[in-house]
Protein backbone atom coordinates (compact mmCIF):
# COMPACT_ATOMS: atom_id res chain seq x y z
CA UNK A 1 0.00 0.00 0.00
CA UNK A 2 1.48 2.89 -1.14
CA UNK A 3 1.63 6.14 1.32
CA UNK A 4 1.23 9.58 -0.68
CA UNK A 5 1.67 13.27 0.97
CA UNK A 6 0.22 15.57 -1.49
CA UNK A 7 1.39 19.15 -0.79
CA UNK A 8 -0.93 21.94 -2.36
CA UNK A 9 -2.07 25.65 -2.50
CA UNK A 10 -3.66 27.58 -0.04
CA UNK A 11 -5.82 29.68 -3.00
CA UNK A 12 -8.62 28.46 -4.31
CA UNK A 13 -8.20 28.64 -8.58
CA UNK A 14 -4.71 26.88 -7.90
CA UNK A 15 -6.07 24.35 -5.78
CA UNK A 16 -8.93 23.19 -8.19
CA UNK A 17 -5.84 23.17 -10.74
CA UNK A 18 -4.22 20.65 -8.50
CA UNK A 19 -6.84 18.70 -8.26
CA UNK A 20 -5.95 16.53 -12.10
CA UNK A 21 -3.01 15.49 -10.55
CA UNK A 22 -4.37 13.89 -7.39
CA UNK A 23 -6.62 12.04 -9.29
CA UNK A 24 -3.81 11.29 -11.61
CA UNK A 25 -2.34 8.98 -8.62
CA UNK A 26 -5.31 7.89 -6.82
CA UNK A 27 -5.61 6.05 -10.27
CA UNK A 28 -2.32 4.96 -10.79
CA UNK A 29 -2.67 3.70 -6.90
CA UNK A 30 -6.25 2.70 -6.41
CA UNK A 31 -5.29 1.30 -2.44
CA UNK A 32 -2.85 4.27 -1.82
CA UNK A 33 -3.45 6.69 1.74
CA UNK A 34 -2.64 9.98 0.97
CA UNK A 35 -2.70 12.82 3.02
CA UNK A 36 -3.45 16.19 1.51
CA UNK A 37 -1.74 19.03 3.30
CA UNK A 38 -3.75 22.71 1.78
CA UNK A 39 -4.83 25.74 3.06
CA UNK A 40 -7.70 25.97 4.76
CA UNK A 41 -10.18 27.74 2.00
CA UNK A 42 -9.53 24.37 -0.01
CA UNK A 43 -9.51 21.25 2.03
CA UNK A 44 -13.21 21.00 1.59
CA UNK A 45 -12.37 19.87 -2.10
CA UNK A 46 -9.90 17.10 -1.48
CA UNK A 47 -11.50 15.39 1.81
CA UNK A 48 -13.93 13.24 -0.12
CA UNK A 49 -11.66 11.89 -2.62
CA UNK A 50 -11.12 8.22 -2.89
CA UNK A 51 -7.82 7.58 -1.17
CA UNK A 52 -7.55 10.26 0.82
CA UNK A 53 -6.83 9.48 4.89
CA UNK A 54 -6.41 12.71 5.91
CA UNK A 55 -6.65 16.64 4.76
CA UNK A 56 -4.02 18.47 6.90
CA UNK A 57 -5.07 22.33 7.07
CA UNK A 58 -2.43 24.64 7.36
CA UNK A 59 -3.41 28.27 8.39
CA UNK A 60 -0.55 30.49 7.76
CA UNK A 61 1.07 31.25 11.01
CA UNK A 62 4.03 33.59 11.30
CA UNK A 63 7.53 32.62 10.85
CA UNK A 64 6.91 29.83 8.94
CA UNK A 65 4.92 27.69 11.60
CA UNK A 66 2.54 26.37 9.53
CA UNK A 67 5.37 24.36 7.64
CA UNK A 68 7.02 23.51 10.99
CA UNK A 69 3.87 21.62 11.99
CA UNK A 70 3.30 19.49 8.65
CA UNK A 71 7.24 18.51 9.21
CA UNK A 72 6.25 17.30 12.59
CA UNK A 73 3.44 15.80 11.34
CA UNK A 74 5.28 14.20 7.84
CA UNK A 75 8.42 12.90 9.67
CA UNK A 76 6.70 10.07 11.59
CA UNK A 77 5.52 8.54 8.15
CA UNK A 78 8.01 7.18 5.23
CA UNK A 79 6.71 7.73 2.55
CA UNK A 80 6.46 6.33 -1.28
CA UNK A 81 5.95 9.42 -2.69
CA UNK A 82 5.73 12.73 -2.07
CA UNK A 83 4.50 15.08 -4.10
CA UNK A 84 4.84 18.93 -3.22
CA UNK A 85 3.39 21.83 -5.62
CA UNK A 86 4.85 24.22 -3.12
CA UNK A 87 8.35 23.85 -3.68
CA UNK A 88 8.45 23.26 0.70
CA UNK A 89 11.69 23.30 2.54
CA UNK A 90 9.54 19.78 4.54
CA UNK A 91 9.91 18.16 1.37
CA UNK A 92 13.80 18.52 1.57
CA UNK A 93 13.39 17.35 5.23
CA UNK A 94 11.28 14.30 4.77
CA UNK A 95 12.13 10.53 3.33
CA UNK A 96 10.52 9.84 0.67
CA UNK A 97 11.51 7.15 -2.14
CA UNK A 98 10.09 9.32 -4.97
CA UNK A 99 9.84 13.16 -4.94
CA UNK A 100 8.04 15.58 -7.78
CA UNK A 101 8.84 18.90 -6.54
CA UNK A 102 7.29 22.19 -8.25
CA UNK A 103 9.63 24.04 -10.44
CA UNK A 104 8.47 26.55 -13.23
CA UNK A 105 10.58 25.08 -16.01
CA UNK A 106 8.02 25.92 -18.93
CA UNK A 107 6.64 29.27 -17.32
CA UNK A 108 4.32 29.92 -20.50
CA UNK A 109 2.33 27.20 -20.38
CA UNK A 110 -0.85 26.67 -18.64
CA UNK A 111 -0.92 25.59 -15.00
CA UNK A 112 -2.77 22.37 -15.63
CA UNK A 113 0.06 21.51 -18.08
CA UNK A 114 3.16 23.11 -15.58
CA UNK A 115 1.88 20.93 -13.06
CA UNK A 116 1.50 17.86 -15.22
CA UNK A 117 5.07 18.44 -16.36
CA UNK A 118 6.09 17.89 -12.67
CA UNK A 119 4.50 14.65 -11.98
CA UNK A 120 5.42 13.29 -15.70
CA UNK A 121 1.82 12.40 -16.65
CA UNK A 122 0.77 13.12 -20.36
CA UNK A 123 -1.44 14.00 -21.55
CA UNK A 124 -2.32 16.44 -18.29
CA UNK A 125 -4.65 15.05 -16.09
CA UNK A 126 -8.01 17.28 -16.44
CA UNK A 127 -9.08 18.99 -12.96
CA UNK A 128 -11.39 16.42 -10.93
CA UNK A 129 -13.96 17.31 -8.28
CA UNK A 130 -15.20 14.85 -5.63
CA UNK A 131 -18.62 15.80 -4.14
CA UNK A 132 -19.93 13.33 -0.99
CA UNK A 133 -24.08 12.67 -0.94
CA UNK A 134 -24.30 15.52 2.01
CA UNK A 135 -22.25 17.93 -0.25
CA UNK A 136 -24.77 17.37 -3.50
CA UNK A 137 -27.23 17.82 -1.07
CA UNK A 138 -26.58 21.32 0.09
CA UNK A 139 -26.35 21.63 -3.62
CA UNK A 140 -29.37 21.10 -4.41
CA UNK A 141 -30.60 23.26 -1.46
CA UNK A 142 -29.00 25.98 -3.23
CA UNK A 143 -30.11 25.83 -6.60
CA UNK A 144 -33.12 23.56 -6.59
CA UNK A 145 -35.98 21.86 -9.17
CA UNK A 146 -33.32 21.93 -11.93
CA UNK A 147 -36.34 20.01 -13.43
CA UNK A 148 -37.48 23.22 -13.94
CA UNK A 149 -35.60 24.59 -16.68
CA UNK A 150 -32.00 25.69 -17.38
CA UNK A 151 -29.49 27.84 -14.94
CA UNK A 152 -27.58 30.52 -15.56
CA UNK A 153 -24.69 30.67 -13.10
CA UNK A 154 -22.56 33.85 -12.93
CA UNK A 155 -19.24 34.90 -11.24
CA UNK A 156 -19.56 38.84 -11.03
CA UNK A 157 -16.79 39.36 -8.69
CA UNK A 158 -12.97 38.27 -8.45
CA UNK A 159 -10.13 38.45 -5.70
CA UNK A 160 -8.37 41.90 -7.28
CA UNK A 161 -11.01 44.97 -8.06
CA UNK A 162 -9.14 45.49 -11.49
CA UNK A 163 -9.97 41.47 -12.97
CA UNK A 164 -13.82 42.31 -12.11
CA UNK A 165 -15.97 43.17 -15.19
CA UNK A 166 -18.23 45.85 -14.42
CA UNK A 167 -21.97 44.79 -13.05
CA UNK A 168 -23.81 46.48 -15.16
CA UNK A 169 -22.29 44.24 -18.07
CA UNK A 170 -23.17 41.37 -16.34
CA UNK A 171 -26.75 42.54 -15.59
CA UNK A 172 -26.74 43.11 -19.44
CA UNK A 173 -25.13 39.54 -20.70
CA UNK A 174 -27.69 37.93 -18.12
CA UNK A 175 -30.36 39.37 -20.12
CA UNK A 176 -29.46 38.62 -23.28
CA UNK A 177 -28.02 35.34 -22.63
CA UNK A 178 -31.16 34.57 -20.96
CA UNK A 179 -33.71 36.26 -23.86
CA UNK A 180 -35.92 34.52 -26.23
CA UNK A 181 -32.56 34.26 -28.60
CA UNK A 182 -30.15 34.02 -25.70
CA UNK A 183 -28.66 30.54 -25.27
CA UNK A 184 -31.18 29.76 -22.44
CA UNK A 185 -34.18 31.75 -22.90
CA UNK A 186 -36.09 32.31 -19.91
CA UNK A 187 -33.33 30.35 -17.77
CA UNK A 188 -33.03 31.42 -13.68
CA UNK A 189 -29.98 32.80 -12.98
CA UNK A 190 -28.06 32.19 -10.02
CA UNK A 191 -25.19 35.08 -9.01
CA UNK A 192 -22.06 32.95 -7.14
CA UNK A 193 -19.64 34.70 -4.51
CA UNK A 194 -17.18 34.38 -2.03
CA UNK A 195 -17.72 35.75 1.76
CA UNK A 196 -16.49 39.52 1.11
CA UNK A 197 -17.28 39.95 -2.27
CA UNK A 198 -21.35 40.52 -1.44
CA UNK A 199 -21.64 44.18 -2.51
CA UNK A 200 -20.51 43.29 -6.23
CA UNK A 201 -22.64 40.55 -6.40
CA UNK A 202 -25.71 41.97 -4.97
CA UNK A 203 -25.71 44.28 -7.85
CA UNK A 204 -26.07 41.93 -10.38
CA UNK A 205 -28.37 39.30 -8.28
CA UNK A 206 -30.82 42.66 -7.54
CA UNK A 207 -31.22 43.17 -11.26
CA UNK A 208 -32.35 40.14 -12.25
CA UNK A 209 -36.56 39.39 -12.03
CA UNK A 210 -37.04 38.00 -8.59
CA UNK A 211 -38.71 35.15 -9.95
CA UNK A 212 -35.66 34.05 -11.73
CA UNK A 213 -32.74 35.00 -9.21
CA UNK A 214 -30.88 31.96 -7.16
CA UNK A 215 -28.94 33.58 -4.39
CA UNK A 216 -25.43 31.38 -4.07
CA UNK A 217 -23.82 34.82 -2.42
CA UNK A 218 -21.41 33.81 0.60
CA UNK A 219 -23.61 30.79 0.86
CA UNK A 220 -21.19 27.92 1.12
CA UNK A 221 -17.68 26.46 1.53
CA UNK A 222 -16.14 26.27 -2.00
CA UNK A 223 -16.60 22.34 -2.38
CA UNK A 224 -20.85 22.86 -2.11
CA UNK A 225 -20.49 26.02 -4.35
CA UNK A 226 -18.53 23.97 -6.59
CA UNK A 227 -20.81 21.11 -6.55
CA UNK A 228 -23.93 23.89 -6.73
CA UNK A 229 -22.38 25.33 -9.82
CA UNK A 230 -22.68 21.38 -11.40
CA UNK A 231 -26.05 21.78 -11.53
CA UNK A 232 -26.37 24.80 -13.81
CA UNK A 233 -26.36 24.65 -17.59
CA UNK A 234 -23.79 27.68 -18.39
CA UNK A 235 -21.23 29.51 -16.09
CA UNK A 236 -19.64 33.12 -17.17
CA UNK A 237 -17.37 34.72 -14.82
CA UNK A 238 -14.07 36.75 -14.23
CA UNK A 239 -10.74 34.85 -14.14
CA UNK A 240 -10.99 32.97 -10.45
CA UNK A 241 -10.97 30.23 -7.98
CA UNK A 242 -15.32 29.81 -8.70
CA UNK A 243 -14.44 29.72 -12.78
CA UNK A 244 -11.88 26.95 -12.07
CA UNK A 245 -14.37 25.27 -10.04
CA UNK A 246 -17.10 25.39 -13.10
CA UNK A 247 -14.82 24.25 -15.56
CA UNK A 248 -13.69 21.30 -13.08
CA UNK A 249 -17.34 20.40 -12.36
CA UNK A 250 -18.02 20.05 -16.22
CA UNK A 251 -20.25 22.81 -16.68
CA UNK A 252 -19.49 25.06 -20.10
CA UNK A 253 -17.43 27.40 -18.49
CA UNK A 254 -16.90 31.05 -20.07
CA UNK A 255 -14.02 33.31 -18.51
CA UNK A 256 -13.73 36.90 -18.70
CA UNK A 257 -9.87 38.05 -18.60
CA UNK A 258 -8.28 41.48 -18.91
CA UNK A 259 -5.59 42.12 -16.24
CA UNK A 260 -4.54 38.41 -15.53
CA UNK A 261 -2.80 35.94 -17.99
CA UNK A 262 -5.35 33.78 -19.77
CA UNK A 263 -2.45 31.35 -21.20
CA UNK A 264 -1.92 30.62 -17.85
CA UNK A 265 -5.15 30.29 -16.16
CA UNK A 266 -7.77 30.52 -18.38
CA UNK A 267 -10.24 27.69 -17.59
CA UNK A 268 -9.42 24.26 -18.80
CA UNK A 269 -11.06 21.67 -20.78
CA UNK A 270 -12.84 20.94 -23.71
CA UNK A 271 -16.28 22.51 -22.67
CA UNK A 272 -14.59 25.93 -21.62
CA UNK A 273 -13.89 29.46 -23.52
CA UNK A 274 -12.67 32.60 -22.77
CA UNK A 275 -12.36 36.23 -24.24
CA UNK A 276 -10.16 38.49 -23.16
CA UNK A 277 -9.66 42.17 -23.64
CA UNK A 278 -7.84 43.54 -26.63
CA UNK A 279 -5.07 44.39 -24.28
CA UNK A 280 -3.02 42.42 -22.56
CA UNK A 281 -1.64 42.77 -19.17
CA UNK A 282 0.84 45.50 -19.15
CA UNK A 283 -0.64 47.35 -21.83
CA UNK A 284 -3.91 47.87 -19.30
CA UNK A 285 -2.08 48.71 -16.25
CA UNK A 286 0.35 50.76 -18.20
CA UNK A 287 -1.14 54.72 -17.61
CA UNK A 288 -0.21 57.69 -15.50
CA UNK A 289 -0.36 57.05 -11.50
CA UNK A 290 -1.80 53.45 -11.75
CA UNK A 291 -1.39 51.69 -8.20
CA UNK A 292 -2.37 48.08 -7.89
CA UNK A 293 -4.17 49.06 -4.77
CA UNK A 294 -6.26 51.47 -5.69
CA UNK A 295 -6.87 50.35 -9.42
CA UNK A 296 -10.68 50.41 -10.66
CA UNK A 297 -11.96 47.87 -12.86
CA UNK A 298 -9.65 47.23 -15.89
CA UNK A 299 -12.01 45.25 -17.78
CA UNK A 300 -13.88 47.73 -19.66
CA UNK A 301 -12.39 47.27 -23.44
CA UNK A 302 -14.33 44.00 -23.19
CA UNK A 303 -17.76 44.49 -24.51
CA UNK A 304 -21.00 42.86 -23.78
CA UNK A 305 -20.74 41.92 -27.38
CA UNK A 306 -17.83 40.34 -27.44
CA UNK A 307 -18.88 38.53 -24.43
CA UNK A 308 -22.13 37.06 -25.98
CA UNK A 309 -20.59 36.51 -29.28
CA UNK A 310 -17.85 34.15 -27.32
CA UNK A 311 -20.69 33.02 -25.11
CA UNK A 312 -22.61 31.72 -27.91
CA UNK A 313 -19.94 30.34 -30.06
CA UNK A 314 -18.92 28.02 -26.98
CA UNK A 315 -22.58 27.14 -26.65
CA UNK A 316 -22.89 26.31 -30.32
CA UNK A 317 -19.50 24.07 -29.73
CA UNK A 318 -20.70 21.60 -27.45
Amino acid sequence: MKKILFITSTRLGDGVLSTGALAHFIKLYPDAEITVACGPLIAGLFKDAPCVKQVISMKKEPLAAHWVKLWRIAIRTTWDIVVDLRNSLVTRLIFARKKYIWSSQFPDKHKVEQIAAVIKAFPPPEPTLWFSKETLQKAAELVPDTQRGPVLAIGPAANWPPKTWPAENFIALAERLTSEDGILPNARVAVFAAPGEEQTAYKVLNAIPPELRIDVIAKAEPVVAAAAIGRCQFYVGNDSGLMHCAAAAGVPTLGLFGPSWPALYRPWGARCAYVSTPQNFDQLIDYPGYDAATAPSLMTSLTIDMANEAAVKLWQEL
